[in-house]
């Protein structure tokens, strides 16, 4: 029998509400340890800013992988870029910018929390900067961002994945700004190109779906987050997404992943 396979969208610091979520999906005990037995699970990114336990939430699923064997992993999202940019860069001007622009102010603008800068360690920066950026799972092609963005770093997962690591390894500022613009870049997946674009990627990448965070699904559909219940399938069912908003009154989805989709 095929193990159980999860996926997490933005978290966005909310540690409570994720912790109550994984524990009623029988992920984690009522001590928020790892209980999900051979279950995988994988983070789509984005566990900072616009919350209040940024670094709680990493260390949470830094300890849930170390508990799991491995079974828990993350990928890494647009405002880990933007955590670790103003951390590294600070006020720093990107050069040739036509107007002033610089991670310390983007970071101001969405949302970053002075504590999470605050506690965040080598060990943290250490994880975060190893994490992938997309991976490929039972035939989820799972990223942060819905985005073909991806594609200028590489034509395969791997390509995509290193590339992104020797930014975030290295001190260019000019690399390391084109990574945070690249992935906060979005919708393209929507209208009635949608399913034709999602193909292409897939065909690049590989998978039979992609599966995504980043764009609020309220958003996408007009309505409230509150109104939000579960992921949202679209482009011909080629994409899920399944970032329900947490930060802004949505739910925290905890969304287990079709083996026969």
């Amino acid at each position: 029998m095929d193990r159980p396979l999860f996926v997490v969208g933005d978290v966005h610091g909310h540690l409570a509400e994720l912790t109550r979520a994984l524990h009623a999906s029988d992920l984690v005990d009522a001590d928020g340890d790892w209980c999900g037995g051979d279950a995988e699970l994988w983070f789509l990114g984005d566990f900072v800013d616009r919350g209040p336990d940024g670094i709680g939430v990493i260390e949470f699923v830094m300890r849930l992988a170390e508990q799991s064997e491995g079974r828990v992993d993350a990928l890494i999202g647009n405002h880990e870029v933007l955590l670790l940019g103003m951390h590294r860069f600070g006020d720093r001007n990107v050069p040739g910018a036509p107007t002033p622009r610089s991670f310390a102010r983007s970071w101001l603008l969405n949302g970053g929390m002075r504590s999470d800068q605050d506690r965040l360690t080598d060990a943290h920066i250490d994880w975060l900067t190893s994490r992938q950026v997309l991976t490929e799972v039972d035939g989820h092609l799972l990223m942060h961002s819905d985005t073909l963005a991806y594609l200028e770093w590489g034509d395969t997962i791997d390509e995509v994945n290193e590339a992104v690591w020797d930014v975030l390894k290295g001190d260019d500022l000019d690399h390391w700004w084109e990574c945070w613009r690249k992935m906060t870049t979005r919708y393209a997946f929507r209208g009635p190109d949608g399913a034709a674009v999602a193909d292409e990627l897939l065909e690049v990448l590989g998978g039979r779906e992609v599966v995504h965070g980043h764009s609020v699904i309220a958003d996408q559909l007009g309505v409230a987050p509150e109104q939000i219940d579960g992921p949202l399938r679209y482009a011909d069912g080629r994409v899920l997404a399944v970032d329900a908003g947490l930060y802004s009154g949505g739910p925290c989805l905890v969304v287990e992943l079709d083996h026969d989709y």
